[in-house]
């Protein structure tokens, strides 16, 4: 029986689209880097910012720091808020308390940003803790992140499921022994998900609360 839910912010709790895919052509328009549409750059929502400048962009070094430096300048202005929590979590939310279970946030997304998105939405009551990245660019790997809620909770791995959209979220539960579950309706692919195997797969937040309630009980 799984008492303890760890689950990813972004993608997975709230749909941050608007809000990251702005601060990173901010960023790019201010590094004189051309930026496409916002569209185009729906690969970053999910894995560790500095990795992602790296990947597409080729952005390592002072470089990589600099755009990092100015994706926060207008996300901690702006871009935090251009964001909505799916339709359905905070039923799910409930549900789960309701039935005594205990509920975390592990992302990668810096904690100074991760805390007071979900308190602008009233979700922060929920969870027993929010853990992200620090914003000096540590524990930005999501098995480290998971870690941490699992080793200051001092929770027993077999009670523990990790809730996630992309495959960072699920190699980082395997990573750390604990089952997980991969979604379908955030930012990973079918495909991507397929291939980190996550232990379940669900396609949205309805089957979410459906699934979840039945596995755990």
């Amino acid at each position: 029986m799984y008492e303890h839910i760890l689950f990813d912010l972004d993608g997975t709790l709230t749909d941050p689209h608007l809000g990251i895919t702005n601060s990173i052509i901010y960023s790019l328009n201010k590094m004189g880097i051309d930026a496409p549409d916002n569209d185009a750059l729906t690969p970053f929502i999910g894995p560790p910012l500095q990795e992602s400048y790296e990947v597409y962009y080729n952005l390592s070094g002072d470089n990589n720091l600099e755009a990092v430096r100015l994706y926060r300048e207008y996300f901690s202005d702006k871009g935090m808020y251009e964001n909505e929590v799916y339709p359905g979590i905070e039923l799910l939310l409930q549900a789960l308390k309701s039935m005594d279970k205990k509920l975390y946030v592990a992302t990668s997304k810096p904690t100074y940003f991760a805390r007071p998105i979900l308190e602008h939405f009233n979700l922060d009551h929920y969870f027993e803790s929010i853990t992200g990245s620090k914003l000096d660019g540590t524990r930005t790997d999501k098995a480290e992140i998971i870690q941490h809620v699992l080793e200051t909770h001092n929770l027993d791995k077999s009670t523990c499921i990790m809730i996630g959209d992309r495959k960072h979220d699920i190699i980082g539960a395997q990573k750390n022994n604990i089952d997980s579950i991969g979604v379908l309706y955030g930012y990973g692919s079918a495909d991507e998900i397929k291939q980190a195997s996550p232990t379940y797969t669900i396609a949205t937040v309805d089957y979410l609360l459906e699934g979840i309630l039945n596995k755990i009980n």
